[in-house]
């Protein structure tokens, strides 16, 4: 009877153990399913319980606010064009801002090694805060709608290069905000990543501006790699889809380099 009552024991204590290491993998398996929306939430605290997300928002309103209302009352015509035109510009250096620290402060403060040992895959960890910048960056450009509303106030603006800045405006931070993801993945210095993320957009942003400058077998290709070029296309409110493929195809190319990076800091 003894014995039959400890094997009894014994399969008990296993089915339970057995059991605990199901609701385990199961955990383990929940939290890898939904690992990027924790990063998101986390990344999103993290930006509006400091000041950065702040003093970018105040500064990215002073600059294109000051785009558009220098010349507003000057040429007396209530349109965006202005604003949309110096966009591309602005935001190389606000949406470096924002990403610089995405993965440069982890990997100053050693918190880095930390996020490589949650069970959640490379692309889940850049997703979530891909999304996260993305979010702030969006964030920061719902206040200039006031603009719109400016300029109805005004006169009788045409809506649909209106729309087409605005549309080109969320692809081009989807853009954008990729390249400063990588830049942040390779160095735990923030200013390097700045410097790197901003000179990249730059560089996409006015380059065809000089492809005059440029022997004529190039100004095709300087044309076609210019961020500036497509988003100025989608300004005029012609949303072409070769345009929508180029940045989407851009944060893609970007997105996936950040990808490898975090991953070869996870073999190293």
């Amino acid at each position: 009877m003894n014995t039959s009552g400890n094997t009894e024991n014994k399969d008990a204590a296993g089915a339970k153990g057995m059991a605990a290491d199901a609701a385990v993998a199961a955990h383990t398996r929940a939290a890898s399913s939904g690992g990027w929306k924790v990063i998101l939430k986390r990344e999103l605290a993290a930006y509006f319980s400091s000041p950065i997300a702040y003093i970018a928002g105040c500064f990215f309103l002073l600059f294109s606010g000051f785009t558009l209302f220098s010349t507003f009352f000057i040429i007396r015509r209530a349109e965006l064009r202005n604003f949309f035109q110096m966009l591309p510009l602005i935001f190389s250096f606000f949406i470096p801002a924002l990403t610089m620290r995405v993965f440069s402060e982890e990997r100053r403060s050693g918190s880095f090694e930390t996020l490589l040992t949650l069970p959640v895959s490379t692309a889940q960890v850049v997703t979530g805060k891909y999304l996260a910048t993305l979010s702030a960056a969006l964030i920061m450009l719902v206040p200039t709608l006031s603009y719109v509303l400016t300029c109805r106030m005004f006169g009788s603006p045409d809506m649909g290069p209106i729309v087409g800045g605005y549309i080109g405006s969320v692809l081009l931070c989807a853009a954008f905000t990729a390249i400063g993801l990588y830049a942040s993945s390779m160095t735990r210095n923030q200013i390097i990543a700045f410097l790197v993320a901003a000179a990249v957009c730059i560089v996409l942003s006015i380059i065809s501006n000089f492809a005059i400058l440029l022997p004529g077998n190039m100004v095709g290709f300087a044309t076609f790699i210019s961020a500036g070029s497509h988003f100025e296309s989608i300004s005029r409110g012609i949303v072409d889809t070769r345009d929508i493929i180029y940045f989407v195809s851009l944060a893609a190319v970007f997105f996936v380099l950040t990808v490898r990076s975090i991953e070869n800091s996870r073999r190293g």
